[in-house]
């Protein structure tokens, strides 16, 4: 049996929508230091609690949003995952329905096996044009799972996928913005008929009728769409079809479909049967039969935790500033505190402190230093230390300061922290509302962007307020 072995989501704090911006509905949409690779991240980071992450032979990633046109994002995320050294790392591009490609390939290596384990990852952060129809309707997500052949919470029965190449919704190496052509081409030619047919051929192919399913989880360009699909292949829509979620997540791109299968299992019951659906230039239909072991697995902080754990931004000019599409002078001010040359090898030199936060613990008294030292600032040992990972632990503000120079994040909050368990660090502060900020508040790591200088994104970690307790 291989399946899904653990999994988890990804929901960004912030919101767009509402009366304030003319909305009905609301979106989620990463905040100014977040993109689809520090998403992906947090996403892995929550699919591994528990988890043993030195089985983990292969990390695919799956994005049409990726930080480089040309560098690979899976490293850095199994880097920032801390996992081992001696994995493979695949990034998947350029498809909405990467993220389900992504799962499939996962579970040939398995079933194959070629490997015992492999982590799938897929976030998005795709731009519609100012105030068109996508900007309103284009969410920011991840979600991660773990595919193996030990401990299956989620078998994955049988697949059947369908390639068609069409024009309905692409971007180009040089657009900012998604283009696309009439929906009603899109809708007719492109998504219920090539839908359709993958659906149809799963069934056909592992001999399931609609009444074998518990629920659907469907891409889908709008919710009308994936009810009309649904009944189309004599599904009922009202029973069987799971929330898309559009009108509070938005649409999260290859990760849409996944983030929903996330939120199926979040509340799916021992032998409850999923059809997944992936969509874009062709389509993906997956069987996924749910077994005893979920209960054992089940996220408690899931897709619906982190879509009430919310805060909404104030101004859409907030919105086209974290975005890069309005830059006031003032911006370059806070970005005035990072302008050194960028040294590419001490960036490598030090990836284990920079990418998993390790800090250094003295073998002879225990104490834990950040960064990592030579000498022990207690007992004067020299080179008598261990790696110690510090970006799973929960720190606590011992003091802090705050610079009003910034345009993007003003003020920028500059804390000191103190984590459990020893070592102490001076960072940056996201996801915080300055009137809570005060000494002994509870924060916790978050993997994100720091700036970006010479062609180079700079990740660092971050503290934030403890989101879930």
């Amino acid at each position: 049996m291989v399946g899904i072995t653990s999994y988890g989501s990804y929901v960004p704090l912030w919101r767009m929508g509402g009366k304030a911006m003319g909305m009905k509905t609301e979106k989620a949409i990463a905040c100014f230091d977040e993109d689809s690779l520090t998403m992906a991240v947090a996403a892995g980071l929550n699919c591994l609690k528990g988890s043993d992450r030195a089985s983990i032979e292969k990390v695919f990633f799956a994005s049409t949003t990726f930080p480089y046109k040309e560098k690979q994002a899976a490293s850095v995320i199994a880097a920032a995952c801390d996992l081992p050294q001696g994995i493979g790392t695949v990034d998947i591009a350029n498809s909405l329905k990467g993220g389900t490609s992504a799962l499939m390939s996962a579970f040939d290596a398995v079933a194959a096996k070629s490997m015992k384990k492999a982590m799938v990852t897929a976030a998005d952060t795709r731009m519609g044009l100012p105030m068109e129809q996508h900007e309103r309707t284009f969410g920011d997500g991840a979600a991660a799972f773990v595919i193996g052949d030990t401990d299956v919470a989620a078998e994955i029965e049988a697949s059947y996928s369908v390639s068609c190449d069409i024009l309905d919704i692409w971007r180009t190496q040089d657009d900012k913005f998604v283009r696309f052509w009439e929906a009603r081409f899109g809708l007719t030619e492109g998504y219920l008929k090539i839908a359709a047919q993958a659906v149809a051929g799963l069934m056909k192919k592992s001999n399931l009728k609609p009444a074998d399913f518990s629920k659907l989880v469907f891409y889908t360009p709008d919710t009308k769409s994936s009810a009309k699909l649904a009944k189309m292949l004599g599904f009922d829509p009202a029973t069987q079809l799971q929330n898309p979620m559009l009108d509070v997540l938005g649409n999260t791109g290859a990760s849409f479909a996944l983030i929903q299968l996330a939120a199926a299992l979040d509340e799916a019951k021992p032998g409850d049967r999923i059809l997944l659906l992936g969509y874009g230039d062709g389509a993906d239909a997956i069987a996924i039969k749910v077994t005893e072991q979920i209960d054992k697995i089940r996220n408690k902080n899931g897709v619906k935790a982190q879509l009430d754990s919310k805060k909404m931004i104030s101004a859409y000019t907030t919105y086209l500033v974290w975005r890069g599409l309005l830059n006031p002078e003032h911006e370059k001010i806070y970005y005035s505190n990072y302008q050194e040359n960028t040294a590419v090898p001490a960036i490598y030199r030090e990836r284990s402190r920079i990418l998993t936060l390790c800090g250094s613990k003295c073998k002879d008294c225990g104490v834990i230093q950040f960064p990592p030292q030579r000498v022990c600032v207690k007992c004067h040992s020299v080179d008598q230390y261990d790696e110690v990972k510090l970006s799973d632990k929960k720190a606590t503000v011992f003091t802090y300061s705050m610079d009003f120079s910034s345009m993007v994040d003003q003020p920028t909050v500059l804390p000191i922290i103190d984590f459990e368990g020893g070592g102490r660090a001076e960072v940056y502060m996201t996801d915080r509302d300055v009137k809570e900020v005060k000494v002994g508040m509870e924060v916790e790591m978050t993997f994100r962007k720091i700036f970006f200088d010479e062609g180079i994104y700079h990740y660092y970690w971050k503290a934030m307020p403890v989101r879930f307790q």
